[in-house]
Formats: structure tokens, C-alpha cells, sequence
């Protein structure tokens, strides 16, 4: 009897390890970020192997790509992030995972990104090329975003995803343009961002077009000659463009990456089980108004069949995020007695909230199937003998997870501003504002080189 506890305790163990979210298992990661320590985060990454290993390493390359960004080692930074984009356009489906989790859970899948953290991999390799003022390469990253994410949403049959489109990506993609004096495709992507913010982000994640945005359309409008556009967005906008000052020795955009993205967690759902006629087991929620028949075909025994018929309430565990409200909600630079204030352009934890409510919705019923599978299974062992059922039991609950692993180093939000620069060291108040703080510093940027210089601020 002694050593019976002891087993049923070591298990318990097991599984209160195993119940365990993502964040919670890196936490000591998660803490060095948080403070900036980063040459502390890497060396936890090194150490960590489970991170290293096959089915975490994406997720590995994606917080080594992060850290080395803000140690300012872009071209590292960049390798970690070139192996993580290879890793994902390498993922295909294995037929012996996809069964083995129907009798365990997801996690033992290598980590697929959802689709914004394939995105944001595109975002950051940009942002380390504009440091390197390699324009180039930049405006590649930048222009694969919107072909990838097309891609992403041809895998859905209904294509009812809301993150279609990137208007972010569409405005960094003018930006890099305009810096290159392109003014015509600077004009066609500052188009293109404006109609998406105005359509899709309004509507999907409640972001509308930054004020800077439509004032370097007016300005590309004008540059180009397109007077019937100029007026055009002149009088939607309510603004009347002014040509600027030609004292100006070049421009800043300046880049505010704010806080933390959402972290994964775990919630469940109990289906009870309802009547059909027609041969199939129906499975409802009627709080969330899910239904999902399960029809029997010729891949299932009949020991399934009378497992899955004594069913009668099953509950299934789905991932879910968990907001990080970040410390300041405003930005503000201050140059020359003029005001610049940060205006928000891409609310990554809206998008991180919505892309996985609608793959969710898809995979409902891929979960479900599984516990109910497992908790058959269960049953039909009782019958046979109490204590291997017992066993069995033991084994679902320390099997029975969500896949919480996410990328949990990215930005609450990313937010940006434009200031034209004097020929002179460039000094400017920086001023965060929270709900119960305010902090100011300087932020010098040094002489400049007739053009734009981009410069990137982390909050954390």
C-alpha cells in the first residue's frame, strides 16, 4: 500500500508538471526579459535544451532572434530568424504524430506558429535590415508578408480568417519606398495600407488609419503629380496638404514596439451528449451553441462505437491567451518645441486574440474527438478490470493538455512617428504616459545623411 501512494503520488507530480503552461515552464526566460536582461535571457536559452529540441525549435530561433535584435546584433539575429522561417515553410503534417495525439495532446506536435507569429518573423528580419540601412533586403521581407499571408489563408477552404491583410506591412513597405525616393510605389502602398486599415483593421481589431499615414499620402499624392488623388484624400480626410519646409535635413521614423504580446493558457468546455437518429453521436455546448456529430464509418471498431455510445458529458482543454496589459498606453516625442505623438499601427494583441478564436472555431472538433476517444477507451478497460482503468484514467489527465506554447516575446502593440531632422546632433523628449505614471527622457539621434533614418524604441 506504501508504495502504491508513493507511485500515486509521483504521478500526481507528473501531472500537476504536465498541466504546467509554456510561460510557466520558462519562466526564468521570461523574468531576464522583462527586466532587459538579455545577455542573462541568452544564456538561459542556451542552457535550456528542451527549447533546442526538434518539436520547440521554432520557437528557440524565435526568442534567440529576438534577444540578439535587442543586444543590436542584427545580422545574428537575423540567422536565428532565417532558420525559423525555414523550419515553418519545412512543416508538413507526419500521419504517425497526428494519431499519436489523438491518444495524448498536441504539444508532442513540433510548434506550429499561428499565422501572425509567421508574419512577425517577416516584421523583425525588416526591422534588423533598416538598422543595418540596408533598404534592399528590407523591402524584400516586407513584401513577402502579404504573399505569405495569402498563402496562409488558402490553407482554410472558408477563408473566413479574419488577418487577410496586413495594413502594418503595407505602411512599413511604403515607408522603406519613400525613404528610397520612390514616390510612386511609396503612393501605391500608402493607398493600399489606408484601404485595409479602413476595412479590415476598423472592423476586425479596432484600428483605424494613424494620422501620419494619411499625411504622407497627401504628401506622396502631391510628389507624383496626382492632383485628382491629392484632392481627393484632401477632402476625406479633412486636412489640406501644405508642401514642406525644404529647411528639413532628413527624416526620423521612429518605431515604438510597446510591452508584451498575449501569453497561452488553458480553458475547457463540457459537451453533453444529445440523440440522433441517423447513426451518429452528437456532442453540444448550448452555453457556446457548438454541435458536433461523430459519424461512423468503416475506420472504427465496434469497441469504439460502444465506448464513445456510454459517453455521456465530455470535457475538452483548448488554448486560450491571456492578456499583458503593457505599463504605458501613449507615446509622445517632442522636437523643437513641435509635438509628435506616437500613433498606433498594428495592435498585435487584438490580432493574437481574433486569428486564434478563428482557428479554434476550426479545431473544436479535432479536440473533442480526441477526449472522447480517450475517455472510451477508459471505460472500456474498467470494464475488463477496475485498477488498469484506474491506470488509464491516471494516464489521460497526465496526457490531457492544451498546446499553450506561443511566441511570447513579441509587442503589445507597434506604433510610429515621423520627424524631420536638423543637420545638428538631434536631442528630443521622449514621454511615456500610463495610467498612473508618466516618464520623460532624452533621446539624442546623431547628425544624420540627407534621407530617413529608421529608429526602433522597446517599452517593456
Amino acid at each position: 500500500m506504501r508504495y502504491f501512494r508513493f507511485l500515486l503520488f509521483f504521478i500526481m507530480c507528473q501531472v500537476a508538471w504536465g498541466c504546467a503552461t509554456w510561460y510557466q515552464r520558462t519562466m526564468a526566460f521570461q523574468e531576464a526579459v522583462g527586466k532587459g536582461e538579455f545577455g542573462q535571457a541568452e544564456k538561459i536559452l542556451q542552457k535550456d535544451k528542451k527549447q533546442a529540441q526538434k518539436k520547440n525549435r521554432i520557437l528557440y530561433c524565435l526568442n534567440q532572434g529576438y534577444v540578439n535584435f535587442m543586444l543590436g546584433r542584427y545580422e545574428l539575429s537575423n540567422q536565428f530568424f532565417d532558420m525559423a522561417e525555414r523550419l515553418t515553410e519545412d512543416q508538413q503534417k507526419n500521419i504517425f504524430t497526428e494519431a499519436a495525439v489523438l491518444v495524448s495532446n498536441p504539444e508532442i506536435r513540433p510548434y506550429k506558429p499561428e499565422d501572425f507569429e509567421v508574419i512577425m518573423i517577416n516584421f523583425y528580419k525588416a526591422l534588423n535590415y533598416l538598422q543595418m540601412n540596408n533598404m534592399e533586403d528590407a523591402l524584400v521581407e516586407v513584401r513577402k508578408i502579404n504573399i505569405r499571408l495569402q498563402q496562409l489563408n488558402d490553407k482554410y477552404p472558408d477563408h473566413k480568417n479574419r488577418y487577410q491583410r496586413d495594413a502594418f506591412a503595407q505602411l512599413l513597405m511604403g515607408l522603406i519606398y519613400d525613404a528610397a525616393g520612390d514616390w510612386n510605389n511609396a503612393f501605391i502602398a500608402y493607398r493600399n495600407a489606408y484601404d485595409t486599415y479602413q476595412s479590415d483593421y476598423i472592423r476586425n481589431f479596432g484600428l483605424s488609419s494613424p494620422e501620419q499615414l494619411k499625411k504622407d499620402l497627401l504628401r506622396t499624392a502631391y510628389l507624383c503629380g496626382f492632383q485628382t488623388e491629392l484632392s481627393q484624400y484632401e477632402t476625406e480626410f479633412g486636412m489640406r496638404y501644405v508642401p514642406e519646409n525644404a529647411s528639413s535635413f532628413g527624416q526620423l521614423v521612429f518605431f515604438w514596439l510597446n510591452g508584451f504580446g498575449p501569453v497561452k493558457a488553458e480553458w475547457g468546455v463540457t459537451f453533453t451528449k444529445i440523440q440522433r437518429g441517423d447513426g451518429a453521436i452528437v456532442f453540444h455546448n448550448e452555453e457556446l451553441g457548438l454541435t458536433f456529430p461523430f459519424f461512423w464509418g468503416s475506420g472504427y471498431s465496434d469497441s469504439d462505437r460502444n465506448s464513445l455510445a456510454n459517453l455521456n458529458v465530455v470535457r475538452a482543454v483548448f488554448p486560450k491567451y491571456v492578456e499583458r496589459p503593457p505599463l504605458y498606453s501613449q507615446g509622445l516625442l517632442t522636437y523643437r518645441r513641435e509635438d509628435y505623438p506616437l500613433q498606433k499601427a498594428e495592435d498585435i494583441n487584438q490580432i493574437a486574440f481574433k486569428t486564434l478564436h478563428d482557428r479554434m472555431v476550426r479545431e473544436f472538433a479535432n479536440s473533442l474527438l480526441r477526449v472522447a476517444i480517450k475517455q472510451g477507451v477508459k471505460q472500456a478497460v474498467s470494464k475488463e478490470n477496475e485498477w488498469l482503468g484506474f491506470a488509464v484514467g491516471l494516464a489521460n489527465a497526465f496526457t490531457e493538455k492544451a498546446d499553450t506554447r506561443n511566441w511570447q516575446t513579441l509587442p503589445y502593440s507597434v506604433s510610429y512617428t515621423r520627424v524631420p531632422l536638423q543637420a545638428e546632433e538631434n536631442r528630443m523628449e521622449l514621454q511615456f504616459t500610463g495610467m498612473d505614471t508618466v516618464v520623460r527622457q532624452e533621446v539624442i539621434i546623431p547628425a544624420p545623411q540627407r534621407g530617413t533614418r529608421f529608429f526602433v524604441y522597446t517599452t517593456l
